[in-house]
């Protein structure tokens, strides 16, 4: 491992003199380049030289235990040297888990979709509820969302509802959400005050780039325009501002009615189409590499139950690595990094686990 760590820094010193080089410099293309690269090898390099001075400071507290110390000075230094050893263990597991192999979608924008299923009207609430959960965490990020569409309920929830979170990191947070959310609760509306099961579905897509993830030959799409319907005057009822595009090849349909602009909204259904389409190709090189990968934190398939929202209770549980919390109100309002924190140590461990 340290033949590697030290192969990192030097390559980390080689792009620190390039991003200073007054002729890279000029070529701001080539330059951000390098200093992009140089920026994702900043957090394993400040690890591995913090790494390096405690080993340091391990060898240096065993030549002094070499030489005639008095007992009080000679059990100063073996404490100090417990304290470093501990230390070591410590950052050798962070530096293993910043070695794993990063995913290439960590650091996108991600498109979200929440549908509710079985319950009717209550999913329908429930979904409302969870898309109000991850708008409020990204604005606790400083992250920008942007509704795309959506298909509101008569009671104020959605049946279905598309959005984008534009951030750096978005995906790498929002990614361990795909499946199905499972909601206990009392509806409204139910006067024996019973509970009811309902459940919402979410999947989680990370945005294409225009360019260089997914190329789309216009000749394989179909475009329909249509009056828009629901809310929003006589201009969303009356004109053919509504988008959907069909991609032949694969038979994936998007559709686009938020904005009153036909241009707008084609744009807009683009960008959810380039989104499945780059799932849908990962998948498949997934599938032609390997078998699912079975792990702490699931395997993705949106037909998984991943987490229980107990209203009753007030508690929440990820079924994946066994969590429960009763904070409900909390996590509702936004309060997601603790089950995301605990859901990223437990895929970091397994894929420790995997590369012994």
């Amino acid at each position: 491992m340290l033949d590697k760590l030290q192969a990192i820094e030097d390559k980390y010193l080689e792009l620190e003199n390039l991003i200073s080089d007054p002729d890279i410099i000029a070529n701001q293309s080539e330059w951000q380049k390098h200093a992009k690269a140089h920026a994702k090898l900043t957090e394993i390099v400040t690890k591995f030289r913090e790494y390096k001075k405690v080993l340091q400071g391990m060898e240096d507290a065993r030549e002094m235990l070499k030489e005639k110390l008095d007992d009080d000075f000679r059990e100063m230094v073996e404490a100090e040297l417990a304290e470093l050893k501990e230390q070591s263990v410590r950052l050798e597991e962070e530096l293993r888990i910043l070695m794993l192999p990063k995913d290439p979608n960590d650091e996108k924008n991600v498109i979200i979709e929440i549908r509710a299923g079985a319950g009717g009207d209550e999913a329908a609430l429930f979904a409302g509820d969870l898309f109000r959960m991850y708008t409020r965490y990204a604005e606790t990020q400083g992250w920008r969302v942007e509704l795309l569409d959506a298909n509101s309920s008569d009671l104020g929830g959605f049946k279905e509802v598309v959005f984008s979170i534009q951030g750096d990191g978005a995906y790498s947070r929002f990614k361990y959400e795909s499946g199905v959310h499972r909601v206990q609760r009392v509806p409204e509306t139910e006067a024996s005050g019973r509970i009811h099961t309902s459940t919402v579905t979410v999947a989680v897509l990370p945005e294409a780039d225009d360019v260089d993830d997914v190329v789309i030959n216009p000749n394989d799409l179909r475009i329909d325009t249509y009056c828009a319907s629901g809310a929003g005057g006589q201009h969303v009822n009356k004109t053919e501002s509504a988008v959907r595009i069909t991609h032949l090849p694969t038979g994936i349909v998007v559709q686009c009615q938020d904005e009153k602009s036909q241009i707008k909204n084609r744009e807009k259904a683009m960008r959810v189409l380039r989104a499945k389409l780059l799932e849908a190709a990962q998948e498949e090189q997934r599938a032609q590499l390997a078998e699912t990968r079975k792990s702490q934190v699931g395997t993705g398939d949106r037909s998984e139950r991943i987490r229980t929202y107990n209203f009753p209770q007030g508690r929440v549980t990820d079924h994946r690595i066994g969590l429960t919390l009763h904070k409900l109100d909390f996590i509702l309002n936004g309060d997601l990094d603790e089950l995301i924190n605990a859901l990223i140590t437990a895929d970091q461990a397994e894929r420790l686990k995997q590369v012994g």
